[in-house]
């Protein structure tokens, strides 16, 4: 399959949160400044175009559950994908499938990378909805009737976007979706020396109903590296993963 190279990159904490009160620990902000440096730093290992996470990833983020300002009245809108020049290095792919994200600017600021928005629908998106986007400059495309398709999502990030390697970037359903599909091709783990034991914050992966089953992937270690602080950073190759 024509598609990017996608890699899973993360920041745990050792009992395997990706959020949580363990975020707010000293050694915990040292190991997310690694992660950063690891995909967006100036001199990052990973040289990926952009990078794509779900929808409460992306409210709990960047649009904090702002509502999209929809004109219910508005006029429709054509059919299909909707696809702006391109005017930017790094896209943040958002994984919308209702359209619902309330984004008040076509651009986003993490630390120090700015990335160009681009929305991921489904069919079941209203008019209205797209009218917003198209108000906001947000390129969309289209994947899927009523539920995400990935293989068509990558196609057309490939082949229309020419985006040749890509962060998957949480949440926990998404994440497990793509590899349960065989779509990841790497895991890159930093692991922080905290934990906090929370039985109600979301782990690295979760299979969920209708979306993804939980048949159990292997992983082959790639790598190993350590910091003085104690964090760690694996990489495993993903044993189920479909040819790029």
């Amino acid at each position: 399959m024509n598609r990017p190279y996608i890699f899973c990159h993360m920041a745990t904490s050792l009992d395997g949160k990706i959020m949580g009160k363990y975020m707010g620990e000293p050694k915990s902000k040292l190991a997310s400044d690694w992660f950063y440096n690891i995909a967006f730093g100036e001199q990052a290992h990973y040289k990926n175009q952009g990078w794509l996470s779900g929808r409460t990833t992306t409210d709990d983020n960047f649009t904090h559950y702002k509502k999209p300002d929809l004109n219910a009245d508005a006029p429709i809108v054509p059919e299909g994908d909707f696809i702006l020049p391109k005017k930017t290095d790094k896209y943040y792919i958002s994984i919308d499938t209702s359209g619902k994200l309330g984004w008040q600017s076509n651009t986003l600021k993490y630390k120090d990378t700015t990335a160009t928005v681009l929305e991921v629908l489904t069919n079941k998106v209203s008019n209205a909805y797209k009218d917003f986007l198209r108000r906001k400059e947000i390129s969309y495309i289209i994947a899927g009737e009523d539920s995400l398709d990935i293989a068509l999502l990558l196609d057309k990030l490939k082949n229309v976007f020419h985006l040749d390697s890509i962060m998957l970037g949480g949440g926990a359903v998404l994440n497990w979706s793509f590899i349960q599909e065989g779509f990841c091709d790497e895991l890159s783990l930093v692991l922080s020396p905290v934990a906090d034991g929370s039985p109600d914050t979301p782990a690295l992966f979760e299979a969920r109903k209708n979306i993804s089953e939980d048949t159990p992937v292997s992983f082959t270690l790639k790598n190993i590296e350590t910091k003085d602080n104690s964090s760690v950073w694996l990489t495993y190759s993903v044993d189920n993963r479909k040819d790029a």
